[in-house]
């Protein structure tokens, strides 16, 4: 990932720890120029982009597999791009990588070489940077609106083992295994052209202490980390959400804080917690209010794109300025999002 430079940047670095139950996790240092700052400035918000597996799906293709539609880097390519497309029409000012759920444990499971993988996690952000470019280079996309920015998804470990486990952080491996699970693909995505890393549904406490101190590894990259939530105060392995934020709160490399793939219905209390707690930015993506059946690999329940742009702006009262959605949300969401944002919060 190539950032703008700011001087000699940060030059001294903790490791997590703990202090009874307070959590503090990375670098304390002067903030780094944030890819995000063009947009809080001049909008005071950042429109997100919805789920892409989900669109991926509503356009025909399976993605019952274990790659999820990481295995649409290797098969379809051209379908990611007109996703990205589709987002970017609807009124997304980040759009989100096919990687959440490619990893080298993943596409080695399915043959493939070490380099074959990285060559196919590098492929997920080309996409959505030439999809960027393709419809920035149109002058009527421009009015109004910042360049769009590229976010390269890690999807947590619970993602690779497609059990559901991004729900719950029941894993068996220890911080140390969880970090060399990661610290590869990680390397491959700092160092491509996506303007920030997206450290998303973070299910466990010890996941994103892993994740944190690879970001310590890797100082020219930033990164936005957002929890999966089981309800209005705690993450997905029971951890208070607001430990996880103070934690985070101090690390100049984490450009955003928040939560997604969670039940919209807890989005506004844990916002509201975590605006006491930190400067950073909140982000909100939740899914669309559907429950997720492990076992059958289903969606249960209903939603609608038209009451999206409603929830945003309940979700920009609470405190977030980084709005979009997961799961079960598409370009449609999107688009009654953009809308609704674009008016101005009463007094």
């Amino acid at each position: 990932m190539r950032t703008p430079s700011s001087g000699s940047g940060t030059t001294s670095t903790t490791r997590p720890h703990t202090s009874g139950r307070r959590l503090h996790w990375g670098r304390v240092s002067e903030p780094r120029p944030n890819p995000l700052a063009p947009f809080l400035h001049d909008a005071g918000l950042v429109v997100l982009d919805g789920g892409l597996a989900t669109e991926l799906e509503a356009r025909g293709l399976d993605l019952d597999h274990p790659l999820w539609s990481a295995r649409v880097l290797r098969d379809a390519p051209e379908a990611i791009a007109a996703v990205h497309r589709a987002y970017l029409e609807a009124g997304a000012d980040a759009i989100t990588t096919a990687s959440y759920q490619a990893t080298f444990e993943g596409f080695a499971r399915e043959g493939l070489s070490q380099a074959q993988a990285a060559g196919l996690l590098r492929r997920s952000v080309e996409l959505a940077i030439a999809s960027r470019d393709s419809f920035w280079s149109q002058p009527g996309n421009r009015r109004g609106r910042q360049r769009p920015i590229v976010a390269a998804s890690i999807g947590p470990y619970g993602a690779y083992l497609a059990n559901g486990a991004e729900y719950t952080g029941a894993y068996v491996l220890d911080e140390a295994e969880l970090r060399a699970f990661h610290r590869e693909r990680f390397k491959v995505l700092a160092d491509t052209g996506a303007d920030l890393l997206a450290c998303e549904t973070i299910p466990s406490v010890r996941e994103a202490t892993a994740l944190a101190s690879l970001l310590d590894e890797t100082p020219s990259a930033l990164a936005w980390f957002s929890f999966s939530c089981r309800d209005g105060e705690r993450i997905s392995d029971g951890a208070p959400f607001l430990d996880c934020v103070r934690a985070l709160a101090s690390h100049a490399q984490i450009a955003a804080v928040g939560v997604n793939c969670t039940a919209p219905r807890f989005v506004e209390s844990l916002l509201r917690a975590a605006a006491g707690v930190t400067t950073k930015p909140l982000i909100a993506y939740p899914n669309s209010g559907e429950r997720y059946e492990a076992a059958t690999r289903r969606w249960l329940g209903s939603s609608s794109a038209a009451d999206w742009g409603v929830s945003g702006q309940a979700w920009r009262a609470a405190g977030a300025r980084l709005i979009g959605g997961c799961c079960r949300t598409g370009p449609g969401h999107i688009q009654n999002l953009r809308a609704a944002l674009a008016q101005r919060p009463s007094a």
